[in-house]
């Protein structure tokens, strides 16, 4: 059972991979959940009771953890301390932010890391008791399932074949090895095993694993395509930071603006506020390089590292209030030069300006940004489209296996353009095009949700994507063609909310909002003398700048006139910048039907689930009476005779009536015969009718009463004369039942259907037994105590004897 729960555990940990980055995580995910199964196995074999194994778990789990995470400050290196304490709460707030504010896959910092494991580790522990104390075996797939759903709902490709087949061999195996360690009172006593239970295991693992594969199909908010690699489940609620690439289509698609920040600004326009620069590309996906060996920390100056050669240069003064926006990372609008009335310890990145802080956040930030860019012409960026030096490679590198459609559409779209900018505005103007829409629905029901060579290629086949598919597009297409590029991540420009901010030598300035629906990202290629200049492939998001509305003929350096596909129609009012855009024919865009049914849909599964914990004690209670009165078990006869043994029927029903009194309120004493609990429960008014006594329960009551001390006081059969062909049991039981429905007040008829007092009861002891044996202990071990005294006094001051 333990290997059957360690396969499980950690088979469907493996489909954690792609939620934490790499798998330099799973040596220690894998020593826990071993370390724990070991522990429960061993102290099981030893005959410890259930409290105590439990006990034993939690115990090696919070030894294993400390030896791994905290070995400097633990007692022996395994036993905590107060200073372990210490670290674990910085641990778990570095684990929140990494989950708060950061995009899978993220790196495996020790705080996720640590949480990881002690998740997993109190899961086996879990499906442990399910499995053995609690004899529900087939429960333990509610353990897994929500360890699975965390990669179902995160990552792109969903659970995955591989993890998604080791949870499912073992909770198979699970279920199998239950027969030998959850009988019941139908056990064969020769074989020691529970008759039927192997096959009622595998028809339980086959109806849940056919519901595993059918629910993707008839449930909304499934991504089309087939569990677990393909389907993903996406029940997105809002969060208030921003995730730098993939999971930024999730912050577009919630319905109501979270994360809100404001900022007032000297600018003559709202900004873009850029959050993380994201310039490491190795062909999976787009991802952030921190450089945390070269970050500098927020102090002074703030040097960009190229020189601008431009001749006016644009300073800014902007105020930021991060409000609820909860991000390792700060946003700020670029090129920032100096940093004032940030909280905490905060460092920056030479080779981007991305500021980054250390074990802090940007919650609840209120800070001054100087800032300066240079004021940009069409003119200028062709005359600057020279050979770029000084600039790192991380810009430029191309992985292998790019996509053939991915080459030839940078090729084909280039043309004859004979520098930078020609093929910079190329690109944008093939991108913004009509062949293409903006969709926030499409890159997810067509399965290509992300950003690495393989959805790009989809995403030019298709067409169809948000800001992320045009960003990446555009950024390799440059790379392609030899310019440096890079995604910015933050938020488009936004809107004005109406107020203003007094700021001590600047007045009055106006103040803009934006929020998690201005999320949006943007690519940035390098020119020379001028340095990274953005651009805004994506259609109907963004601004875009003056310099990049502009074109020059391929061949010739003279301007040419505006492009029409892309200055907007002078006719038709701008839009608001930063409002969500209206859905383009055929996009899916904010009105799609999953987006309006997801608040629904979520608001409904916490309904669920809240019904499933309101009707559990009925649940469990018709569990138990159907197992109770299920027919007998074939090919078990009375030896000598032709009868059946139906007998261990016996037991069950007696069990059955006692729970029916419990549950209407005549339970049995703690010493109470079963002579005189019948007795007592025929003279209860709950077996009686309105003009006489209720015979078919008085006799059921009476029979059960006779079989069960037959069962258990009489003499053994032996022969036909000792044999007695039993009468079924069901009829009785029912009979029984409904007299005391027919008899009861509807106040009780609710409570013994709905909060059944021998469930309840069962529960209490179970969660009482843990202080009840450390009571007991206690006691043992105080009596124990007074009679060491009371014999170490009588030694020292027995009086002595005269001679």
């Amino acid at each position: 059972m333990a290997g059957a729960v360690a396969l499980s555990v950690a088979g469907a940990a493996l489909s954690l991979n792609g939620v934490l980055r790499g798998w330099a995580w799973y040596l220690p995910v894998l020593t826990t959940v071993v370390v724990v199964c070991v522990t429960l196995a061993a102290l099981r074999a030893l005959r410890a009771q259930p409290w105590l194994v439990a006990a034993g778990g939690f115990a090696s789990l919070i030894a294993v953890l400390t030896l791994t995470f905290f070995r400097s400050t633990g007692i022996a290196g395994f036993i905590p301390s107060g200073a372990t304490m210490a670290d674990l709460d910085r641990f778990i707030r570095r684990a929140s932010e990494t989950v708060l504010a950061e995009s899978a896959p993220v790196a495996p910092n020790a705080g996720i890391v640590m949480v990881t494991c002690a998740v997993l580790g109190l899961s086996v522990i879990l499906i442990d008791a399910l499995a053995v104390p609690l004899g529900m075996p087939a429960t333990t797939g509610l353990g897994l399932l929500a360890i699975l759903v965390v990669p179902a709902m995160v990552k792109p490709q969903s659970v995955g074949v591989w993890g998604f087949g080791a949870a499912v061999a073992g909770y198979l195996l699970i279920l199998g090895c239950s027969q030998w360690f959850a009988p019941d009172t139908r056990t064969s006593a020769d074989s020691g095993r529970t008759p039927g239970h192997l096959r009622r295991a595998v028809l339980t693992g086959t109806v849940a694993l056919v519901a595993t594969l059918a629910v993707p199909l008839a449930i909304p908010g499934f991504d089309h395509g087939t569990f677990p690699q393909g389907s993903r489940l996406n029940p997105w609620g809002g969060g208030a930071g921003l995730n730098p690439m993939i999971t930024l289509g999730n912050s577009l698609r919630t319905p109501a603006g979270t994360g809100r920040i404001t900022y007032a600004t000297n600018a003559s326009a709202p900004l873009y506020l850029r959050s993380v620069t994201v310039d490491n590309f190795d062909g999976e996906t787009w991802g952030p390089d921190d450089r945390d060996v070269e970050r500098r920390p927020v102090a002074g100056q703030i040097d960009s590292g190229y020189e601008i050669t431009a001749d006016e240069v644009l300073r800014q003064v902007t105020a930021v209030d991060t409000g609820s926006f909860t991000s390792p990372y700060l946003p700020l609008p670029y090129a920032p030069e100096s940093i004032r009335g940030l909280n905490g310890s905060w460092t920056w990145d030479p080779a981007t300006l991305a500021v980054k802080g250390s074990n802090t956040n940007s919650r609840g930030q209120e800070y001054i940004v100087t800032s300066s860019v240079p004021k940009l012409t069409a003119t200028m960026l062709r005359q600057s489209s020279q050979d770029v030096q000084g600039i790192s490679e991380d810009f430029t590198r191309v992985p292998g296996g790019v996509p053939d459609i991915v080459r030839s559409t940078a090729d084909q779209v280039t043309g004859s353009s004979d520098n930078a900018y020609a093929k910079a505005m190329a690109i944008q103007k093939y991108l913004r095009s009509g062949e293409f829409t903006y969709s926030l629905q499409s890159p997810v029901q067509g399965g290509y949700d992300g950003n690495g060579l393989s959805v790009l290629a989809d995403f030019l086949t298709q067409k169809s994507g948000y800001c992320i598919h045009y960003s990446s597009a555009m950024a390799v297409m440059a790379r392609l063609e030899g310019i440096p590029s890079r995604i910015a991540v933050g938020y488009a420009p936004g809107r004005s909310t109406g107020d203003t901010v007094s700021l001590a030598g600047r007045g009055e300035l106006p103040e803009y909002e934006v929020d998690a629906r201005d999320a949006h990202a943007w690519p940035e290629l390098y020119f020379q003398g001028l340095g990274w200049v953005p651009f805004e492939p994506t259609p109907s998001r963004g601004v875009v700048p003056d310099y990049a509305s502009e074109t020059v003929s391929p061949g010739s350096p003279d301007l040419i006139e505006n492009d029409d596909e892309l200055l907007p129609d002078p006719t038709v009012p701008d839009p608001s910048p930063g409002a969500t855009p209206a859905p383009l024919p055929g996009s899916g865009g904010g009105n799609d039907i999953g987006q309006l049914l997801m608040p629904w849909l979520t608001g409904s599964a916490g309904v669920l689930v809240l019904l499933l914990l309101v009707a559990s004690p009925r649940l469990v209670r018709m569990g138990v009476r159907a197992r109770r009165l299920q027919g007998p078990v074939p090919g078990t006869d009375v030896p000598g005779t032709d009868v059946p043994d139906t007998d261990d029927r016996v037991p069950l029903a007696w069990a059955e009536l006692r729970d029916l009194g419990t549950d209407y309120g005549l339970p049995p004493g703690a010493s109470e015969t079963p002579r005189a609990y019948s007795a007592r429960l025929r003279r209860s008014s709950l077996l009686g009718r309105t003009g006489g006594r209720d015979n078919a329960a008085q006799d059921a009551v009476l029979a059960l009463t006779a079989d069960f001390e037959r069962r258990h006081y009489g003499r053994p059969g032996n022969g036909p004369a000792g044999a007695r062909k039993p009468e079924p049991v069901a009829p009785r039981i029912t009979a029984v039942q409904q007299s005391l429905r027919n008899n009861a007040t509807l106040l009780w008829r609710l409570r013994a259907d709905w909060l059944p007092a021998s469930v309840l009861g069962r529960w209490a002891r179970f969660l009482a037994a843990p202080y009840q044996g450390f009571s007991r202990l206690a006691r043992r071990t105080a009596k124990a105590a007074a009679r060491s005294w009371s014999r170490v006094r009588d030694g020292l001051f027995r009086p002595r004897q005269s001679h």
